[in-house]
């Protein structure tokens, strides 16, 4: 099957795997990448699905989670944001809406996964949704031709066999040179969960921290994940410093606590102005880096210039304070003590990481002296 390109346009493509394909196309020509994603993504939501017995979503983009979730309670942010009012909302759409609302910059034209058939609630959200394809296990009548519309019609729609196994053993070909390994099937449960220092994981910290060990096993490593009330509410990808991942996580959790500052959340948009760009702004103010170009700019988008002053003069440190309870997880050891320095900063109480280190004792120490919550699992859950 011939691809619509490689990694780039100037590349071919082609997939040459036996003819029961457990991805069929439905609508569109895929690339490389578009399946790079779909595959991981759905694999992700899958597992997760299977594991914590929720519905799950991940927005996938260069073949990594911009944002996971599993189905849960939607607050006013994320209601005002997609246009959902107050009404029920299906598990598949919620999860999506949780994970798309993480990081919705990142997520701006991504690959969607969802663990459930897509029903017509979920296709009508996406219809206004900038993205460029999803895989679910199935389609409901009539959500294919809505989905089919998006894009100019390009939109690429992909449907997974739920029932497909994998191999047991996966193999690539990298500079003439076929690289062979088994396949990472170990199972991610609560029994890996043994708590070093501090209390007992609660139920709701077991379920982050299963989370957590999913999205990081389909997530470019090093990578470390900051989850909180079931979604991975931020991502650091494919550093070669595990600190900067706990960083750049770390920045991403506290843009998207920030987006719920209540000033930001009062920003009056003028008639017209699209729902990405009004999400690009809360997050530009979240990381207070608006430029004097992009005052001007948005002034003119609001209706009151005092309220872009009012988000400015904002209590940010004393409203990050608020962020509490969030379960960091790392995909390999933690090798020093400045990783749990920088989580407990921003609300982390339980730290998730295989243990090892030649200074395991440093991150128990920083631990009970911060008063954190340490769990080992034993377990590295690489990805490249």
């Amino acid at each position: 099957m011939d691809l619509r390109y490689g990694m780039n346009p100037h590349q071919r493509a082609r997939i040459t795997s036996p003819e029961a394909s457990p991805v069929r196309v439905v609508h569109g020509s895929p690339s490389l990448i578009n399946y790079l994603d779909a595959l991981n993504g759905w694999q992700l939501v899958r597992e997760a699905a299977a594991v914590t017995g929720a519905a799950a979503a991940a927005s996938f983009k260069h073949v990594s989670p911009a944002g996971a979730a599993l189905d849960g309670d939607l607050d006013e942010t994320m209601r005002r944001a997609w246009d959902l009012g107050d009404g029920d909302v299906g598990a598949a759409t919620a999860a999506y809406v949780r994970a798309r609302d993480i990081d919705p910059k990142s997520s701006f034209g991504d690959l969607i996964a969802v663990s459930e058939p897509v029903d017509r609630e979920l296709a009508d959200l996406l219809a206004g949704v900038v993205s460029d394809g999803i895989i679910a296990p199935g389609f409901a009548p009539g959500t294919v031709e809505i989905l089919a519309r998006k894009k100019r019609g390009t939109f690429l729609v992909l449907e997974a066999d739920a029932s497909y196994e994998p191999p047991q053993w996966e193999h690539r070909e990298v500079f003439g040179m076929v690289l062979e390994q088994e396949r990472d099937r170990l199972p991610i449960t609560a029994d890996l969960l043994r708590a070093v220092h501090g209390s007992a994981p609660r139920p709701d910290t077991i379920r982050d921290a299963l989370l957590g060990m999913i999205t990081l096993r389909y997530t470019q490593s090093n990578s470390v994940a900051y989850v909180k009330d079931g979604m991975t509410i931020g991502v650091g990808a494919g550093q070669q410093s595990r600190v900067d991942c706990t960083r750049l996580a770390g920045t991403k959790a506290g843009i998207w606590w920030l987006r719920r500052l209540p000033a930001i959340q009062a920003l009056a948009f003028a008639e017209g102005t699209s729902r990405q760009d009004r999400l690009n702004w809360q997050v530009r103010l979240a990381e207070n880096a608006v430029t004097d170009s992009q005052r001007t700019a948005l002034t003119a988008q609001v209706t009151s210039a005092a309220q872009v002053a009012e988000v400015e003069d904002a209590d940010r440190l004393g409203w990050l304070a608020r962020l509490t309870d969030a379960t960091l997880v790392s995909d390999g050891y933690i090798p020093f003590r400045d990783n749990i320095d920088h989580a407990s900063r921003l609300g982390v109480r339980y730290i998730v990481e295989p243990g090892g280190s030649t200074r395991t004792g440093e991150v128990v120490d920083a631990c009970r002296e911060l008063g954190l919550t340490l769990i080992h699992t034993g377990t590295r859950l690489f990805h490249h």
